[in-house]
């Protein structure tokens, strides 16, 4: 039977975790199935801290040299079980057009805008991100080659409920201090200055950022012992600053 425990005892060997559901509606547009089937729940799979890492760094992906190892990496193992769950693998990177994945998180658990353009977490901070969706259908019965997936019946009776307003958690922190820490003013509290941004990473007065991560991200006082290491951190600096 596949069930919630299932799906993550499937991503915790890539250390991948599942990061909550809901079901879709109309608006959300999603993709039927090729044989027309429509989508029943949305799951969102993430990292949480740098558990992910060693997997990640330990796989074919990160050593080959070819561009977006991550996102490589994310689309083999999104893809490999949405074929065994009879689903869809949605990706956050493919587009444009572009899956709404911060508006599904609030969907999905306990996220709220930041500060910074990335969504907060309560228990993780800033120190976690959104690898993909899984689409799943709804239960079919009978026989024939989806019969393996009769049981996703199980998998939406645990679809997240509706989430309440939570308190503002930026609202609430003394000072905002990670608007206070970014050399160069990137953060606004409602803009991000890319331009800004980049050009600072590309200087020698970058090279904090660039090492061990985002000053203004790392100034964040919710959840410090989810910081991303400082390799983990390096990765996706370099990653920005070549793309930009």
């Amino acid at each position: 039977m596949t069930t919630p425990q299932h799906l993550q005892a499937a991503l915790s060997l890539h250390g991948l975790h599942l990061r909550g559901s809901f079901a879709p509606t109309t608006d959300d547009k999603l993709p039927h199935r090729p044989d027309g089937q429509p989508i029943a729940s949305v799951w969102m799979v993430g990292v949480i801290g740098s558990g992910f890492w060693p997997y990640f760094k330990a796989s074919s992906f990160y050593s080959d040299g070819l561009p977006d190892p991550l996102d490589r990496w994310s689309r083999a193992i999104g893809e490999e079980l949405a074929a065994r769950c009879g689903g869809l693998a949605l990706f956050p990177f493919t587009g444009p057009p572009y899956h709404p994945f911060q508006r599904w998180a609030d969907r999905a658990e306990a996220t709220q805008p930041s500060r910074m353009m990335l969504r907060i977490h309560p228990e993780h901070g800033l120190w976690h991100a959104y690898r993909f969706a899984l689409a799943l259908p709804a239960a079919r019965h009978g026989s024939g080659p989806d019969a393996d997936h009769a049981d996703m019946l199980a998998v939406q009776a645990h679809i997240s409920p509706a989430r309440s307003m939570q308190a503002d958690l930026c609202a609430h922190c003394s000072g905002q201090p990670c608007l206070q820490a970014c050399p160069v003013g990137a953060y606004t509290g409602d803009t991000f200055l890319r331009d800004a941004c980049a050009s600072h990473l590309h200087s020698g007065q970058g090279a904090d950022c660039m090492q061990s991560g985002c000053l203004a991200r790392r100034a964040c006082p919710v959840a410090p012992a989810m910081r991303y290491t400082p390799e983990h951190a390096a990765f996706h600096m370099q990653a920005f600053a070549q793309r930009h």
